[in-house]
């Protein structure tokens, strides 16, 4: 198992093999200046390592990684098996991937390969070997990432179906057992044998959707798992192995491909400039770009949420992102705001993509740390701030372990269960929508950032573990007094019955539209909803509309409703059985079925949100869950978030941002420290200058006086 970094990496994915002239100790030198200490390199260009079938090419690197080492910059070196040299394409055009049946998709792009053909793999195997075997044992190489953004397509290729055939033979012995559990009577789709079985291409069976998704999954972890135990055949103990992942991407279930790797690496893109107000002044759809400062720390949690430790960005926005009709780059002071949103959920490496813009291909507007000039300028010089600030920060920002009011569960299982039945309206019926859970799961993040609650993600599989082995329900329920379960579509018997054991320990559980309504087959239950738990929830429903306009509520019991808060999207029709009423629709109709109700269960208590929440009122629901979330931090102006995390030495830290043009002034709870400028200690007033961040740590009496020591003239 390799190292942790003992601080953290900050640099740029650098392609030297890319530039139009040789500036390969120039690029280094500026990299140096900017103090960044890693860049990762070589996992794009296949075509360079093996220019044509069998003839290496390998030494170009040996320069690359002899600057960096001479520099002290580290080197994240990567397998480039998701972009194919075309002479692999021409020689065995039948690695071409399908995404229809018999469709193989054309070359020109990337990522169009089927990864478990064996002609791939063979080639594949051969170029890892050979870059891993050379540069292993070079002083400069800390890690290695395999593949890239892994998991963008679904293969219909004859070899591909045909092993979902077997998988399913094996897993459900005869096609009886399969038209049983699918029920495959529906539509006269019963297989006689399991050449019956219909390519997936015009699917429109939920079960079979689902399994089909989830066999894809698996191809993705298997390709990376047998990546990196070649890799793990030529590297030492202290370089860490990797991949980096796009969390949008559909093939892939980020835990179980996270399982077999030394820590997490990830991929943030965001929208910028206006996009990060708060209040917001725009309204992007998310996708796999986010939009509003909100995303930032939840892309940060979904990292950490995959090994439920700190992770690595492998890339996020240096310049302008997307491509030439995308050109929005960031504000003055919106890349350090971004660099400590990420910090301060538990990232140990900044990494921009890229160092220098392209001056052709496709992603020749896709803006570097320096423009198509080369030369330094504002984006070079606002990272550079970054780099002398983390080089100063040293150990502090390592090891973080990020607050957590409230606890979530992320379901990849879920989301492929509600692409294919999804709960809000669709541009047509029947049809599927890729996002459908995450427009549930996000309205509740985006609550509880607005309420300045922070969030700990926990994955469905790491509740309830495919090996049997279940977390303790009250021991989450002490670690977390809150879990927000919404949109648990997908859900066997066993985490539907650990979500009523924490409860009845002492946790307060949320539960929110469709949690619960599916089995792991995603067929509907035949329980009374919420499955399994409507006897504690003290509610039923059995209908449920979707809305097209928002509803006001009316409140009671305690809970507070901004003015802006509504209902949207989609009405259970619960049913009260006991406990509390907590909202109610406002609406002739509707009116008559309770919004949000609330009820004690053994030891805790069961709230049930039979709507989707607008960011108000999940906010108001957030602030009525954990009434002691800002933990000090009062009044703040709207625009002034806190994050705070312990670090590795238990020392406390607080992320202060401030999302607008005004400068404000906060009071602090506690005396703290300024950790990136030193000179500033005791501060009780946080002075914030438009789309800034400030880093503070609290510091003990004795500490100050070291402090205020060492500062001394």
């Amino acid at each position: 198992m390799s190292e942790r970094p003992r601080k953290v990496l900050f640099g740029a994915a650098y392609y030297h093999e890319y530039q139009p002239s040789p500036r390969l100790e120039q690029d280094l030198d500026l990299m140096a200046a900017a103090n960044m200490t890693v860049i990762r390199v070589g996992e794009s260009t296949w075509s360079q390592w093996e220019p044509d079938d069998g003839r290496f090419d390998l030494e170009w690197m040996t320069p690359v990684l002899d600057g960096a080492h001479q520099r002290g910059i580290s080197v994240i070196l990567g397998t480039p098996t998701y972009a194919i040299p075309m002479w692999l394409a021409r020689r065995y055009p039948e690695i071409a991937a399908e995404t229809k049946t018999g469709q193989p998709l054309g070359w020109g792009a990337r990522q169009e390969v089927d990864y478990t053909h064996p002609a791939f793999k063979f080639h594949a195997e051969r170029i890892i070997r050979k870059i891993i075997q050379r540069f292993a044992n070079h002083p400069a190489v800390i890690g290695y990432q395999v593949d890239n953004e892994p998991g963008l397509l679904a293969f219909h290729n004859r070899g591909v179906f045909q092993r979902f055939t077997d998988e399913l033979r094996h897993q459900y012995g005869t096609v009886e057992n399969l038209n049983k559990e699918w029920g495959l009577a529906y539509w006269s789709h019963q297989l006689s044998t399991w050449a019956d079985l219909w390519t997936p291409d015009n699917n429109a069976q939920p079960q079979y959707d689902l399994a089909w998704r989830r066999f894809q999954a698996r191809l993705t972890t298997e390709f990376l798992q047998w990546q990196a135990a070649i890799v793990r055949e030529y590297s030492t103990p202290e370089q860490f192995v990797t991949t980096c992942i796009a969390y949008d991407r559909p093939s892939q279930h980020d835990q179980d491909m996270t399982l077999d790797f030394d820590i997490t690496a990830g991929n943030p893109y965001y929208a910028m400039q206006d996009a990060f107000a708060i209040p917001p002044s725009t309204t992007t759809p998310q996708g796999w770009a986010t939009s509003g400062a909100w995303t930032l720390f939840q892309s940060g949690d979904r990292m950490y949420s995959s090994k439920q430790a700190p992770f690595l960005v492998t890339e996020t926005n240096a310049g302008a992102i997307g491509g030439s009709a995308m050109q929005y780059p960031a504000f003055d002071g919106q890349w350090r705001q971004a660099a400590y949103a990420f910090i301060s959920r538990g990232a140990e490496m900044i990494e921009y993509w890229h160092w220098a813009t392209n001056h052709y291909g496709t992603e020749t507007y896709w803006i570097g740390v320096l423009p198509h000039d080369q030369k330094p300028g504002r984006v070079y010089h606002e990272l550079a701030q970054i780099g002398a600030e983390l080089k100063a920060a040293d150990e502090a920002l390592v090891g973080l372990t990020p607050d957590a009011s409230i606890g979530m569960i992320y379901s990849n299982h879920s989301k492929w269960g509600l692409a294919a039945q999804p709960c809000f309206l669709a541009e047509a019926p029947m049809t599927g929508d890729e996002r459908s859970y995450q427009k549930i799961f996000e309205a509740f993040y985006q609550g509880a950032f607005r309420a300045g609650a922070p969030v700990r993600i926990l994955h469905d599989r790491q509740i309830t573990g495919s090996e049997g082995q279940n977390l303790d329900p009250a021991q989450v329920a002490k670690d977390l007094p809150v879990l927000i379960a919404a949109g648990l579509y997908i859900a066997d018997d066993t985490l539907l019955d650990w979500l009523r054991a924490y409860a009845e320990a002492g946790g307060h559980l949320v539960l929110g539209i469709r949690t619960g309504y599916a089995d792991h087959e995603a067929r509907a239950r035949l329980e009374t909803k919420p499955s399994r738990l409507a006897k504690q929830a003290g509610v039923t429903y059995q209908e449920f509309s979707q809305l097209d306009t928002p509803l006001d509520l009316e409140a009671a019991e305690g809970l507070e409703l901004s003015p802006g808060s509504r209902a949207t999207r989609w009405i259970d029709y619960l049913k009260q059985q006991e406990g509390s009423i907590l909202a109610s629709y406002l609406h002739p109709q509707f009116g008559r079925y309770p919004a949000i109700t609330t009820t004690k269960a053994g030891s805790g208590r069961i709230t049930t949100v039979g709507t989707l929440p607008n960011t108000d009122l999940a906010a108001d629901i957030i602030r009525w869950l954990a009434p002691e979330r800002d933990a000090g931090w009062e009044d703040l102006p709207e625009a002034v978030t806190v994050h705070s995390a312990t670090n590795a030495a238990g020392r406390r830290l607080h992320f202060l941002h401030n999302w607008g043009w005004e400068p404000v002034t906060v009071a602090s709870p506690v005396s703290l420290g300024d950790l990136l400028d030193p000179d500033q200690i005791n501060l009780t007033k946080i002075e914030l200058a438009a789309w800034d961040v400030r880093v503070l740590i609290e510091t003990s009496i004795q500490q100050r006086d070291e402090i205020a020591a060492s500062n001394a003239p």
